[in-house]
């Protein structure tokens, strides 16, 4: 192993960190005037192993300015005891001078062990922090330890800035993250989802910073290729990258049985599993002994394949993740830090749901079978993924530096809390109790903006309609103004509107709630942020999704998918789209195109489409193109059959061209028979790529479609799919209640 120092004594932090200050420089000399005032002193509590991975990088800055700050570090928590690996001894290896160190824990790893710890810490931290007097105290996290910091620095009128507050994992953590953050006075979160939380969580948004993760500053910063020493050094010479597994796994306080019977599991599906795995003993959490007990019953600690540590070294521990076949458990490193380096991660228990993740992480939340670990390494162990940046882009450390510069500890101490307007609020009587729980849906189409009451049986109580403005102001406006309308006969109808949901053409990111690409009908409607104006002209949560997604949603309320674990929704109206749901869940992809069945290709020299490309299904089956043939039949006076008439003012359209097929004229009968099979194969590709039990036809064209499509499967698709049905839906209106589902489902589900 080469030596963790320099020539001149500086370790690889020191010497990142300096590389850091030259990047802040011209921040610096923005600020020269700031220089003249005192210095902030700035107090960092660490608890563990895991908040010091995320504390380090800041106080390294704090270090690098000096003229700016004075930097306290206050040490507690599992960082002071043997059995975790003594950990406060890398802070002192940092070369931090640590003021205070303070045993907090109570030995006994159960949940009166978690309390009583709260208790002691609560009982030293007031004279730490009054010797100390900070300006303010920066805690990370979620941990019962600095639930203790919070309430104590809240009470003694001491700013606190919390770090990753927002965000949402399992457990009791989830509570006591929450609890902090309504403690806290500024917040420096890692998502944009996370910033959203906070603000529906009524902070302050002027106090909240979005900085991305400290820890993505280190991780995504260059190198020194010498991980095969680090590998060597933990799991032997003979090991090689991407041919060993990292294994992590804490107790789930709000389940202890469950998580000692999943880490059992995962203890014999990695024993079976037969590679070199490096484990590391759970943290303190309650129920950490019983696991503890579990792995010594099995002998892993003698066992050849596995190698059992209390602490590995932050960077010596990132560089084996990055480098793994796999890494498994319920660490919150699994679902953040591993997705820089796309390696695979397997998932197991509810400790972590809710967490945003990359495509790197595969979840086993009922991990309640041997099997089922073992088949989850099968899919996983030797994979590579893309690297995800969803918990930071490397710059964070400087933002947070900025964010502190600008406190202004000359404001008031007390917090304020952004509570939206009450609207209309009206006193408890019984026509209140018996309100109807409502969604209030809106449905974007090429011609018409309409918007409707819907109940939750799907029920739509009143409906409005009007033409769809050209521009994105008029847009706008008129939806804000149709959606207070509606809410105002909400109250009248005893309905209590829970949400809004949107249906619109095009690419649609529902995580952002943002309008990517429109179709050509709808103009103006690209990289639009529809959420923020109607929720905040609203006061309401607000959902959006494309139409083609919203009708798969809508049969899986309310229509033939309900129940259904697997199908598809094809809607065949002016364009062809549709949705796909998978596992009961909808599936949106990557870059949110998953769906854009229309555009599904049948031939390479076909038709050309509105996407630009040629031979798409939508060419030929659409609306669109069955209107542009039936005007061409006309255009040659070839549409003509006994029994049809079509008047001179009237436009030729789809519905002329089917009755001309249906009352024998042959021209009319091959268009229609070629896009009926444009239409089959198209089904028949997506049974064969996603294999549903179920393929349900929306829109106009539907009823015409459904028997010729039927046929083609039972002539065209593998035997193994040829009995799938193909059915019709029964809703009038699947982009209005797609809609309506999505505030349904979500404002009154009770669990992630």
């Amino acid at each position: 192993m080469e030596s963790r120092f320099d020539s001149v004594g500086r370790n690889p932090h020191q010497l990142y960190y300096l590389n850091l200050q030259r990047i802040t420089e011209n921040m610096e000399r923005g600020m020269m005037e700031e220089q003249h005032q005192r210095k902030l002193r700035v107090c960092v509590a660490t608890c563990n192993r895991a908040d010091y991975s995320k504390l380090a990088p800041i106080m390294f800055g704090i270090k690098a300015h000096p003229e700016s700050f004075e930097l306290e570090v206050v040490v507690l928590g599992s960082h002071l005891i043997d059995d975790y690996g003594n950990t406060f001894r890398m802070i002192e290896q940092d070369d931090f001078d640590v003021g205070s160190k303070l045993h907090t824990i109570v030995r006994g790893e159960d949940e009166a062990a978690m309390v009583e710890s709260v208790g002691l810490a609560l009982v030293k931290l007031p004279d730490v922090l009054q010797r100390l007097c900070p300006d303010i105290l920066v805690i990370h996290g979620d941990r019962f330890d600095a639930l203790a910091l919070a309430t104590a620095a809240a009470l003694m009128n001491i700013r606190i800035l919390h770090l990753e507050g927002g965000e949402v994992s399992g457990t009791i953590d989830d509570s006591i993250r929450h609890a902090i953050s309504k403690l806290a006075h500024y917040h420096a979160c890692c998502t944009r989802s996370a910033e959203q939380h906070l603000i529906s969580m009524c902070e302050d948004h002027s106090r909240i910073l979005m900085a991305g993760c400290p820890s993505y500053d280190k991780l995504l910063s260059p190198r020194k290729n010498n991980h095969m020493d680090t590998i060597h050094s933990w799991l032997g010479d003979s090991v090689q990258e991407n041919q060993y597994i990292v294994a992590l796994q804490h107790p789930v306080t709000t389940d202890i049985q469950n998580s000692i019977k999943i880490y059992s599991l995962m203890l014999d599906a990695l024993t079976s599993f037969n590679k070199k795995t490096l484990i590391l003993f759970p943290n303190i959490d309650a129920g950490s002994k019983e696991m503890v007990r579990v792995m010594r019953k099995k002998g892993i600690e003698q066992h050849p394949n596995f190698r059992a540590v209390k602490h590995v070294p932050f960077d010596q521990f990132i560089q084996l993740v990055a480098h793994a076949g796999c890494m498994i458990g319920n660490s919150s490193c699994g679902v953040r830090e591993a997705g820089a380096f796309g390696t695979p991660v397997i998932n197991l228990g509810s400790r972590q749901t809710g967490r945003e993740t990359g495509e790197n992480v595969l979840h086993v939340r009922d991990a309640d079978t041997h099997n089922k670990i073992y088949h989850a390494l099968e899919l996983q162990f030797g994979k590579r993924y893309p690297c995800s940046k969803i918990y930071g882009d490397g710059n964070a450390v400087p933002r947070i530096l900025k964010f502190l510069r600008n406190i202004k500890l000359d404001e008031p101490l007390q917090k304020s809390f952004c509570f939206p307007p009450v609207k209309g609020a009206f006193s408890q009587d019984i026509d209140h109790i018996l309100e109807t729980q409502s969604a209030l849906a809106v449905d974007l189409g090429g011609t018409n903006l309409r918007i409707a009451i819907v109940c939750m049986r799907g029920r739509i109580v009143r409906k409005y309609c009007k033409p769809n403005p050209k521009t994105y102001e008029s847009r706008i406006q008129l939806i804000l103004s149709m959606c207070n309308d509606a809410i105002r006969d909400a109250v009248r109808l005893n309905c209590r509107i829970l949400g809004v949901g949107v249906s619109t053409g095009g690419r649609v990111n529902p995580q952002e709630g943002v309008i990517l690409h429109s179709t050509k009908l709808i103009q103006e409607w690209s990289s639009v942020d529809l959420r923020t104006p109607l929720s905040n002209e609203l006061h309401l949560p607000v959902w959006l999704d494309n139409d083609g997604n919203c009708a798969a949603l809508a049969e899986k309320k309310f229509g033939h998918g309900q129940g259904v674990e697997n199908f598809v929704t094809i809607i065949t109206g002016t364009g062809i789209g549709g949705g796909v749901v998978q596992h009961h869940e909808l599936v949106h992809g990557s870059t949110f195109c998953a769906g854009e069945l229309g555009h599904i290709m049948v031939s390479l020299d076909g038709p050309e489409c509105m996407c630009g490309s040629h031979g798409c299904i939508e060419a030929y089956a659409s609306g669109m193109a069955l209107q542009r043939e039936a005007k061409r039949l006309h255009d040659e006076d070839l549409l003509k059959v006994e029994g049809l008439e079509v008047k001179k003012v009237e436009a030729v359209g789809a519905a002329h061209l089917i009755s001309a097929g249906r009352l024998g004229n042959s021209r009319a009968q091959a268009v229609l028979k070629t896009a009926s099979t444009a239409l089959g194969v198209g089904v028949v590709n997506i049974l064969h790529m996603v294999n549903p039990s179920l393929v349900i036809l929306s829109g106009v064209l539907a009823s015409y479609y459904q028997s010729p499509v039927q046929d083609i499967i039972s002539q065209r698709a593998l035997a193994s799919s040829q009995d799938i049905k193909v059915v019709t839906s029964d809703l009038e209106e699947p982009a209005l209640l797609g809609a309506a589902s999505m505030v349904l489902d979500y404002s009154t589900r009770r669990i992630s």
